[in-house]
């Protein structure tokens, strides 16, 4: 089925438009602009940059997809933004494009970014990701898949966001948050573990039990965190998602919220 783009949009030759996009009125794309199959713009919805869409994404009135990066380093390097498909970006939601020559600010697949959300340059997100209204990714944060981020939350670039974690509304995120916890504060600290996602995701009862073993002696037991990492490897059932765990916690550079 052909695109039906509406009179007043401004979409010049160099554009891409895939087959059945609806591109509604007053929406402006750039010349580098590629959209998949089937994305909708429901009006006032700007893309520039050198930006790929992929299939089935819905843009709200207002979303700015693509911008040019707000870092000051940037200094005309040609960059990009790539997301994926059926995504979801509500009113005023806005992404910007990475700031080095050749990076590329990444969004995956079946996320949701409610009103006012913003993703900074080079952040790079996974799949069924949730951010409430007004949650803010400062440059260079990663968010791992089935994440959510509370309204009004603030995260410090360079952070990342574990799978499957939650952070609570008008938190400040100046550390990463380890996979399958929930943070919460100002600054966010790791309170407990996030049951409600583990469940909504089907993480099974033997994992959501290792997981609490783990919650505990990384946070609630006073050890260092490699004497809690050293306790859960000697101690705790290597089930894949203790070692995912693990691995995020290890490889931290900024330390975790504790």
């Amino acid at each position: 089925m052909s695109s039906v783009i509406h009179p007043t949009a401004v979409v010049p030759r160099g554009a891409q438009v895939g087959e059945d996009c609806q591109i509604g009125p007053y929406c402006v794309l750039g010349d580098q602009v590629t959209l998949g199959r089937g994305c909708r713009l429901h009006s006032h919805v700007v893309m520039d940059g050198h930006t790929t869409v992929g299939d089935g994404n819905e843009f709200f009135p207002f979303a700015c997809i693509g911008l040019k990066t707000q870092d000051l380093k940037w200094s005309g390097a040609v960059c990009a933004t790539h997301i994926g498909d059926k995504n979801t970006f509500r009113e005023y939601s806005t992404v910007h494009g990475a700031t080095a020559e050749g990076a590329t600010t990444r969004i995956g697949s079946r996320n949701h970014f409610l009103a006012y959300t913003h993703i900074a340059h080079d952040c790079t997100l996974g799949d069924g990701i949730i951010m409430s209204n007004v949650a803010t990714l400062a440059g260079h944060v990663s968010v791992a898949d089935h994440a959510v981020i509370g309204g009004l939350a603030a995260v410090h670039q360079f952070c990342r966001i574990g799978k499957m974690a939650i952070i609570g509304g008008c938190s400040k995120v100046v550390q990463d948050v380890p996979p399958f916890m929930l943070a919460d504060g100002n600054p966010a600290s790791t309170r407990t573990l996030n049951k409600v996602g583990l469940e909504r995701n089907g993480v099974g009862g033997e994992a959501q039990d290792a997981l609490k073993q783990c919650y505990k002696l990384l946070f609630r037991d006073g050890l260092t965190v490699a004497n809690a990492l050293a306790q859960i490897e000697a101690a705790v059932k290597p089930l894949p998602e203790v070692q995912h765990l693990v691995a995020f916690v290890r490889a931290s550079e900024r330390g975790i919220s504790k």
